[in-house]
């Protein structure tokens, strides 16, 4: 069984509150909520939060939520609380709480990667579609191998092309970005939260970086959807309405 989780704090840096702010006459967090549920590959859907304020709403749109501790440092670690509490989920999918037209179908392919009994972190990339995406430092980067598992992630465009302009290096390689949803196996999850913060997590930022250099694989599987994740305030903006 897979139990999908959207991990919620409410003390964001870049944008306190983000999960209660309105969309269209609905919360963020509940549109995350409504877009997971769709997915007829979750056997349940949970709002993690710290936050009273979250928490109150979420039951008042008639959402599963449940409190959790309140120095999680990463979404990763929270959903790993979670699951220590809900033993019988042997799958959980992480999905990101600031991306409120979240496509089912995309939580539906990370789900399939577990068809694979040997799989045991898996996510999802997209093809770089122009030089903005290549070079967006807020875009990570993915090399994968042949296997369909992620080698590397990074905010530089990876492999750099010995001696063409950078102008040109889509022409030359198949460059993929990182998707951020991730699924885990239950007992690989709470394995990889109690790792120390790693040298390349360190140099990058990228959390899953510390699961690559402790010789954890992860899964990847193609996307052609787009996600918009909601930052800051003014990235509303450009939020198209659906």
């Amino acid at each position: 069984m897979i139990l999908g989780i959207i991990p919620a704090r409410y003390a964001s840096t870049r944008f306190p509150g983000k999960p209660l702010v309105n969309i269209a006459g609905k919360s963020m967090i509940q549109r995350v909520y409504e877009q997971a549920k769709k997915c007829v590959h979750l056997s349940r859907v949970l709002v993690a939060t710290d936050d009273t304020r979250i928490y109150d709403h979420v039951l008042n749109f008639g959402g599963e939520v449940i409190m959790t501790a309140p120095d999680h440092q990463s979404g990763t670690d929270r959903c790993a609380e979670v699951a220590l509490q809900h033993p019988q989920y042997n799958v959980i999918i992480n999905i990101q709480g600031d991306e409120p037209y979240i496509d089912p179908e995309q939580i539906s392919k990370l789900a399939a990667c577990f068809n694979n009994a040997d799989t045991q972190i898996a996510t999802l990339i997209k093809k770089v579609q122009n030089e903005q995406e290549l070079f967006n430092v807020n875009s990570p980067k993915v090399v994968i191998n042949k296997l369909s598992e992620a080698v590397y992630f990074s905010r530089s465009p990876l492999p750099h092309i010995r001696g063409q302009e950078q102008r040109h290096w889509l022409n030359y390689y198949t460059y993929f970005k990182h998707i951020g949803i991730y699924g885990y196996r239950a007992d690989i999850l709470q394995q990889i939260t109690k790792l120390p913060v790693s040298s390349l997590e360190k140099a990058e930022s990228l959390e899953q970086l510390r699961w690559i250099e402790n010789g954890y694989h992860i899964k990847v599987a193609e996307t052609e959807l787009e996600t918009y994740a909601i930052d800051r305030p003014e990235d509303l903006i450009n939020l198209k309405i659906r």
